[in-house]
């Protein structure tokens, strides 16, 4: 698609949303036929109406190998937008995921306040998250109120979900994985492990989901 056809796509549909068709059709691939739980920001909350929430919405999806598999929408151009059309990324460059062994939905709600948290960071600070970075947190729990051994994150890239290029450039999936600080205290004094880290969980856990019951660290 060229830039015209681009403007005229954009004409005749008003609510056309390019960057978020992408995405969805990334993930419908990976879990055919299933319909995503959705958790929509409020509108007037949006950051380009002068709110704080710089997430359009997150989705929840079912994963066959025993975790909920979580999506954000917003670090990347989702909506029409001619200046965009054609760059070498779109907005940020990526979305952000976390796989979580959670039973329910609702106890997977508490990571969307992290997730919309993390987006406020770098929209605010302009500072990207890329993979094999740690995120350390304040030593407590990611899970505010619950008690955890999982008390900061690593960034790879999704297990499952490869990055593709848009009409907006390109966009790469991000997952966080939850690891518990003596592996963050490993981490500070070497960040080469970071690597290794990956590898040793992969041995019991290859899709890197995050168990907040986990006590075992491998480093």
């Amino acid at each position: 698609m060229n830039l015209e056809e681009y403007k005229k796509h954009a004409a005749d549909q008003e609510d056309w949303a390019p960057g978020w068709e992408d995405i969805d059709e990334v993930f419908d691939k990976l879990y055919t036929n299933q319909k995503p739980v959705h958790y929509g920001t409020d509108l007037h909350k949006r950051s380009m109406f002068g709110g704080n929430e710089y997430l359009d919405g997150y989705s929840i999806y079912q994963s066959p190998n025993g975790y909920k598999h979580l999506l954000t929408y917003g670090m990347t151009e989702l909506y029409t937008d001619e200046e965009a059309f054609g760059g070498e990324w779109s907005r940020w460059g990526y979305e952000m995921t976390i796989k979580l062994k959670e039973e329910s939905i609702e106890d997977c709600l508490w990571s969307i306040n992290m997730l919309s948290n993390l987006a406020r960071y770098t929209y605010i600070k302009q500072r990207a998250f890329e993979p094999l970075q740690f995120i350390a947190g304040n030593g407590k729990s990611i899970h505010i109120g619950i008690e955890s051994a999982i008390t900061a994150l690593l960034i790879v890239n999704d297990t499952e979900v490869e990055g593709m290029n848009t009409l907006h450039g390109r966009v790469d999936f991000i997952q966080l994985v939850g690891i518990t600080h003596r592996e963050l205290e490993a981490l500070k004094e070497d960040r080469t492990h970071a690597s290794a880290l990956v590898e040793n969980m992969k041995m019991d856990n290859p899709y890197l989901m995050t168990d907040m019951k986990r006590t075992k660290s491998y480093l």
